[in-house]
């Protein structure tokens, strides 16, 4: 039983991560907007590959939701209908939620997996929930967490629908990455939660809260750090995708906090790791991450004096949401160290 939810957990934990990935790609390409709708793309289920299927056309069926753009619109159609040899205005509606109305294929397929990953981690979660069942009887915690998860999931769906309803508003996309690093949380407590009785680590608890106040920071270091991104993303508006040097030339605050925040980060966690090297506490996964930290750091030096690196804008943003990961997992190992996990 314990195995077979352990599995399931773990390959809904890296859907999630899969998830955060594809929109770190999504954010990196400004293809927020590739699908102008929601749960739908330009009203299809599989979105269209060229700007032709979004013209209107004579003597062609649409149905009821199907989009077209007209005069750099977005219309709705009202009903199931086939088109005559003239356009009738009567047919469609315009679309209200907001009046960004441009087709880049590219930027719509890749927000198109996006969301399609986003419903394969959904649907993981799902089935996580039902095989928690199992444990309502000696351990209502695991299934009343497995359910909360697939609560979280279909808010973080909703999160998304908000995000584009904004036209990529910066504080909704910061809750909704705040969001999935809670539902990662989520997963990776109830992978420990049910894993097999293991030898148990030494306890101590002010390391308990330097390991805690690591992953809060971590926290703290995604939220300013998609703060500098909506600099870049205003930057790129004004100076074009081509001028890279010109992305983070005279930073606002934001950026200086971020960066300076970060030799915190460096600091705490080398300290962390020299307190578990000299205690013998046993906790491995602390040198784990030292190797993220190092190579988000190495990131975000790429970034700022190499012009942006193809890919470093991702990676960094991964490499955040794997550190943060890790260093809850260490927090439940760490509370956890007097005495092994319970089992059935």
């Amino acid at each position: 039983m314990q195995i077979s939810f352990r599995k399931i957990a773990k390959i809904s934990l890296v859907l999630v991560y899969l998830v955060i990935a594809a929109g770190a790609i999504v954010r990196m390409t400004g293809s927020g907007m590739g699908c102008p709708d929601w749960p739908k793309c330009f009203g299809y289920l599989i979105p269209p590959t060229e700007a032709s299927e979004l013209a209107w056309e004579p003597n062609r069926s649409y149905e009821k939701g199907q989009v077209i753009i007209v005069s750099e619109a977005l219309l709705v159609a009202k009903t199931d209908f086939k088109t005559e040899d003239t356009f009738l205005a009567d047919h469609w509606e315009p679309y209200t939620k907001h009046e960004y109305a441009i087709f880049n294929p590219w930027h719509t397929w890749i927000e198109f997996i996006n969301r399609l990953l986003g419903a394969l981690a959904g649907l993981g979660t799902l089935v996580l929930a039902i095989a928690s069942l199992r444990f309502w009887r000696k351990r209502k915690t695991v299934t009343v967490l497995s359910f909360l998860t697939v609560f979280a999931m279909g808010f973080q769906a909703w999160l998304g629908a908000t995000v584009v309803y904004s036209v990529l508003e910066p504080v909704k996309i910061t809750i909704h990455m705040v969001m999935a690093l809670v539902i990662v949380a989520l997963l990776l407590y109830l992978n420990y939660t049910t894993k097999t009785p293991t030898p148990t680590f030494r306890y101590d608890r002010q390391l308990l809260v330097l390991i805690g106040l690591a992953a809060l920071l971590s926290m703290v270091q995604i939220v300013m750090g998609t703060q500098v991104r909506q600099l870049v993303d205003h930057r790129i508006d004004v100076v074009g995708e081509i001028a890279k040097n010109l992305w983070l030339k005279d930073p606002d605050l934001w950026f200086y906090v971020h960066r300076s925040f970060s030799i915190l980060v460096v600091l705490l966690n080398g300290y962390i790791a020299y307190r578990v090297y000299k205690g013998d506490f046993g906790y491995t996964k602390v040198f784990w991450v030292l190797g993220i930290v190092f190579l988000e750091v190495l990131s975000g030096i790429a970034m700022f004096y190499l012009d942006f690196p193809f890919a470093s804008q991702p990676l960094h943003l991964i490499l955040a949401s794997l550190l943060f990961g890790t260093q809850f997992y260490l927090v439940l190992e760490t509370f956890n160290g007097d005495k092994s996990p319970k089992s059935l």
